[in-house]
């Protein structure tokens, strides 16, 4: 019988044969991970052989799944999820300038995307402006700089902000992004009462585990709650926190630690608005959360699920609110960065496809999809289009989105969705003994419990115990490296121009008049939001009213402990 070559086979042929396969199959086997005994999610919960309905008997009438949009909420929000709309597709943007920025909004908006999500420039966030020494090579490079109403009118140029909902990624400097866009919005004729979007202003995760901080706690905590009293008088649609776990899980805590942290945060910030005499359905159906979403798809699943029947047991029976919409947890996701690796990269789509999968199936209600070259740099037009793609995708053609909480009554994840809550609550349970969530802060309880975790799975990496596909597994020899965004040079000099250009021309006797008051108030314990806007409707700068705020409250120094 002939080879399919047409030549007749020989022994020397049948053993070289032979020789190739023994190779190949030796070389699979080196590649692949051997299998487990015992299976474990992040958090280290077991994965038992088989889930039956004996792992789910014991739910009580408080832990029942309930329908969707009906207490606990563990099924979701909203009676019919996507059923009746869509989650927000909101893609995170923002580089080189205010104009550039505007048009790649314009661009997503165009491409399918309804809802805007703004990257600020670190020194944005950091309240400095684009010309400060400080700024020198930073301006622009991860996000967008703001440095005045002129820009944030040339960034929303064009965008009615009447009917598009923008998110704001920025903390310490929350509360004048908050005031320049009320003030942007003012200038198209756009009533407060018709502003929608959602603000981060979760300046407690800062101090846990991103650092860009600028003001002391005390302070701090005070703009947050002047945001969460403005919101509620003057901004009804928007949301005025977003209580982000996301910067937690991607420093290294566990989906436990995220929900935990995450949930220990929004309690601290209920406290303080209590404590302002603010009444708790007044400000709560507002607050929203931010999580991350990983690609072990059961247990992100299962730690949405848990947060909201969490939640809604911690408004109502801890805060005693009475407003069903104040006890409703709901959350944007943004798939997860820190999993992207710069090492083939097309890989990343498969991830990010997964982890929003997770988000769809565990009830999100706006969701950023990362873009595969985000380990390289910030990610190119074509790159961001496919993310949102993917969004698009799940959303019309994976048939996922069709019915509330699809994977509700799987004894796999209403299991985990217990085992999940449990642990995060053992978490919340010890931040309370250390006196709160400030207090446990202090002490490091968070951040040493986050770089603990960090460890342990870098160890587990590194070990090849934890594979991770194209870096120490299954490596591609020659994969391509794709064409990156880069930011030209001379749009920073551009920005730097119109920063002088603003203070050149504004009027100085306003301008001095309105960071005068604002210092005072400052000092003073009036809300902070109608000074902030009266002082950037005369053009005071976001370093130069961070400058005003430094001098009334000095600057946090972090304690670093060995």
């Amino acid at each position: 019988m002939n080879d399919r070559d047409g030549r007749e086979p020989t022994p020397d042929r049948d053993a070289g044969r032979a020789g190739w396969r023994e190779t190949t199959r030796r070389k699979a086997l080196e590649s692949a991970p051997e299998r487990k005994d015992r299976f474990e999610t992040s958090s280290g919960i077991e994965v038992r052989d088989l889930y039956t309905p004996a792992d789910v008997a014991g739910l009580d009438e408080a832990r029942d799944l309930g329908r969707p949009g009906e207490l606990p909420f563990t099924r979701g929000v909203q009676p019919t999820m996507y059923r009746s709309r869509f989650w927000t597709m909101r893609q995170y943007a923002g580089f080189a300038t205010a104009e550039e920025t505007n048009r790649r909004f314009r661009y997503l908006l165009e491409q399918g995307q309804t809802g805007l999500s703004v990257a600020f420039d670190l020194p944005t966030q950091m309240g400095y402006d684009s010309d400060a020494p400080e700024a020198e090579g930073e301006v622009g490079r991860v996000g967008v700089p703001i440095s005045s109403l002129a820009d944030m009118e040339t960034l929303v140029d064009g965008i009615p902000l009447g009917e598009v909902s923008t998110s704001m990624t920025i903390n310490a400097t929350a509360a004048t992004l908050v005031a320049l866009y009320v003030a942007a919005a003012e200038r198209q004729g756009v009533e407060r009462s018709k502003v929608s979007g959602t603000v981060q202003n979760d300046i407690l995760k800062e101090y846990i585990a991103r650092g860009t901080w600028i003001y002391p706690p005390g302070p701090s905590m005070r703009l947050v709650t002047d945001v969460f009293e403005f919101g509620a008088r003057e901004l009804p649609k928007w949301n005025t926190i977003s209580i982000s776990g996301y910067h937690m899980r991607e420093a290294g805590a566990t989906a436990a630690q995220e929900l935990a942290f995450t949930l220990a945060d929004a309690i601290a910030y209920v406290e303080a608005a209590l404590a302002r005499g603010m009444a708790i359905d007044d400000f709560a159906p507002r607050l929203s959360f931010f999580f991350a979403a990983w690609s072990e798809l059961f247990e992100e699943v299962a730690k949405f699920r848990a947060a909201r029947r969490m939640w809604a047991g911690i408004v109502r029976d801890r805060f005693g609110a009475s407003n069903i919409r104040s006890m409703a947890c709901r959350f944007h996701v943004q798939t997860a960065g820190s999993s992207l690796t710069a090492q083939s990269v097309d890989n990343n789509v498969v991830r990010t496809t997964i982890q929003a999968l997770a988000a769809i199936l565990g009830g999100a209600q706006s969701l950023h999809t990362n873009s595969r070259d985000e380990a390289l740099a910030l990610p190119t037009e074509e790159s961001v289009r496919l993310a949102l793609r993917t969004q698009q995708i799940l959303a019309y053609e994976a048939g996922v989105a069709e019915t509330p909480d699809p994977l509700g009554g799987s004894y796999f994840v209403e299991s985990l969705t217990s085992e999940l809550e449990a642990a995060a609550q053992a978490y919340l349970d010890e931040i309370d003994a250390m006196g709160g969530t400030l207090r446990a802060l202090e002490a490091g309880f968070q951040q040493r419990s986050i770089q603990e975790s960090a460890y342990l799975e870098q160890r587990a990496i590194d070990a090849g115990e934890q594979v991770v596909v194209g870096v120490n597994r299954f490596r591609d020899e020659q994969a391509a490296s794709p064409a990156i965004q880069r930011i030209d040079p001379a749009a920073e000099r551009r920005q730097i121009a119109g920063v002088r250009r603003v203070r050149a021309e504004r009027d100085p006797a306003a301008w001095e008049a309105a960071v005068r008051r604002l210092e005072d108030a400052a000092r003073g314990t009036d809300n902070l939001l109608p000074p902030l806007i009266e002082a950037v409707k005369a053009y005071a700068t976001v370093g130069e009213i961070a400058d005003r705020l430094r001098a009334a409250w000095g600057v946090h120094r972090e304690l670093i402990t060995v």
